[in-house]
């Protein structure tokens, strides 16, 4: 099995080393891995502080590019390997056996998608957890409940992405909430879920920033479902930050 990793970065000069060093230093018995940086033509040293690791970066894209997730379009048509992960430049992956772990899960469970569970971290103390997503196990009405797996935690078939499409541009913070309710919920995609934290978030997640780009979030939310023509419950998307509050518990 093949696992290509894609991290975007646009001035993360602070942050990449560490989120490559997680990549780089996992342990890989049993898959191969592929590692892809797409940076969006960054002016500070971002380029600059993956030098020490370039020989462990299969492939560097740095271009000028439409946003996150035009990024993410990009590294996802680069890669080759039969699943995908996505880490950002300011998350890394909580110990070196994460993606080992994933690959055994996804070759025992013959799913075409996994994800699993979260911490959010200080910062600027990456071993300050501020909140926890548990994740649980997803059923047929989880998304009707205003549910959805953490998006650093989830890996996806390339060939899905290829059947059923990429990112969509049209959206600013929920393309991600929209590419797996897409998947998962309209085209019942068969997904595992690992009961273990794969990645370390660093709080302050675009759509989380302030009530503004929450209340935009929300209103994006409901389009991904009409662009996907399902309808959700009228408490779905009223359920959806509510979710949130469990994390601090």
């Amino acid at each position: 099995m093949k696992l290509s990793i894609v991290t975007v970065a646009y001035n993360a000069e602070a942050t990449i080393a560490d989120a490559v060093k997680s990549v780089v230093n996992q342990n890989r018995d049993g898959f191969e891995l592929e590692y892809i940086i797409v940076d969006g033509a960054s002016t500070d040293d971002t380029l600059k502080a993956i030098e020490p690791f370039r020989s462990e970066i299969s492939r560097v894209i740095s271009e000028p590019d439409h946003g996150l997730y035009d990024a993410m379009n990009k590294g996802i048509l680069a890669a080759t390997g039969d699943f995908i992960g996505i880490l950002n430049a300011d998350d890394a992956y909580e110990d070196n056996g994460v993606l080992k772990d994933v690959a055994q899960t996804l070759a025992e469970s013959s799913t075409d998608a996994l994800y699993g569970d979260l911490n959010y971290v200080d910062g600027n103390n990456p071993d300050k957890v501020i909140r926890r997503w548990r994740s649980g196990s997803m059923h047929s009405k989880s998304f009707l409940r205003g549910w959805m797996p953490p998006h650093p935690t989830f890996f996806l078939s390339r060939k899905l992405y290829i059947e059923h499409g990429l990112y969509s541009l049209e959206l600013r913070s929920a393309a991600d909430y929209e590419l797996m309710l897409r998947m998962l919920q309209k085209h019942h995609t068969t997904i595992s879920y690992l009961p273990r934290v794969l990645v370390k978030m660093a709080t302050g997640g675009m759509s989380n920033v302030s009530w503004s780009n929450r209340l935009r979030a929300n209103r994006e939310d409901r389009l991904a479902w009409r662009m996907n023509q399902l309808k959700p419950l009228p408490w779905t998307l009223l359920l959806k930050p509510l979710r949130k509050l469990t994390q601090w518990l």
